[in-house]
């Protein structure tokens, strides 16, 4: 049993890693991972070395943060319609 926790790899990122942050975390976040993700690309046509798993985690990421953004934003104007 505890050969598997010590051989447990990481995972893609989880979306409750990111609900904690608050909006401006996220687009600091968001810009960030752009130009990880602009970087790997880089990287990749350029053919240098990079870890090819690190595109598909920066993408998911990417649209975690975006998702969480758009929720929350959609949430305000909800109960700003529901002010009026």
């Amino acid at each position: 049993m505890l050969k598997i926790v010590l051989i447990k790899t990481m995972g893609l990122p989880k979306f409750s890693d990111v609900s904690s942050l608050s909006n401006t975390e996220i687009s600091n976040s968001i810009v960030e991972t752009e130009n990880q993700l602009f970087n790997l690309r880089f990287k990749k046509a350029t053919r240098q070395s990079f870890k090819s798993d690190e595109i598909k985690k920066a993408k998911c990421r990417l649209a975690q943060l975006k998702t969480l953004l758009t929720l929350r934003l959609e949430n305000i104007e909800e109960k700003d319609a529901n002010r009026k």
